[in-house]
């Protein structure tokens, strides 16, 4: 079953999101390892208004409960989304490099799809992504976009095959990504 993500379920949204950033989540608290990021997540998911909030995720459940979700967007409100976030890490933890932009007005953004280890293959991954789509054609938006590590291909052709166009390349935050699209 897929629903709308409620404040309840910030600790394991918070695992998710770190599942799917790996070693990025750890730049954003200046650590070594994913799960030194695990309060930051916790924090900002449970929260409303930012770009990690429940607010912004659809979770999939299975018997023994939350075991994927997928979160997005806006592109437009990037800005706003993520101003607190980079506020709190600043002062928290003296990161002050801000991030390039991933996304931009026009565009519905699909921030983090995650799905955890036990249940991969079952395609939650994929149903996840379809009700997002359906979500944002729901709203009126015309574009579902989304960055994939050039060194992940199973997820471009996942992707791909849902019906993703790469648009353009990007860097972000030291890597590479292709930036990919779904036309409503």
């Amino acid at each position: 079953m897929i629903r709308q993500a409620q404040p309840e379920d910030a600790a394991v949204l918070a695992r998710l999101i770190i599942l799917a950033m790996d070693s990025l989540a750890a730049k954003f608290v200046g650590g070594s390892a994913p799960e030194e990021s695990l309060p930051l997540f916790e924090k900002f998911a449970a929260l409303p208004g930012n770009q990690y909030s429940y607010e912004n995720a659809l979770v999939y459940l299975d018997e023994q409960g939350v075991c994927g979700m997928i979160s997005a967007y806006d592109g437009r409100d990037l800005e706003l989304l993520r101003s607190d976030f980079l506020k709190y890490i600043a002062s928290e933890y003296g990161i002050t490099q801000i991030p390039d932009h991933e996304t931009q007005a026009g565009e519905y953004y699909i921030d983090c799809v995650s799905v955890f280890p036990r249940t991969q293959g079952k395609g939650i991954g994929k149903k996840l992504i379809q009700a997002l789509i359906k979500q944002a054609a729901g709203t009126g938006r015309d574009k579902v976009g989304l960055l994939v590590s050039k060194q992940n291909p199973n997820a471009e052709r996942l992707y791909s095959g849902l019906g993703f166009q790469t648009v353009n390349e990007r860097k972000f935050m030291g890597s590479d990504y292709f930036h990919m699209q779904y036309t409503i």
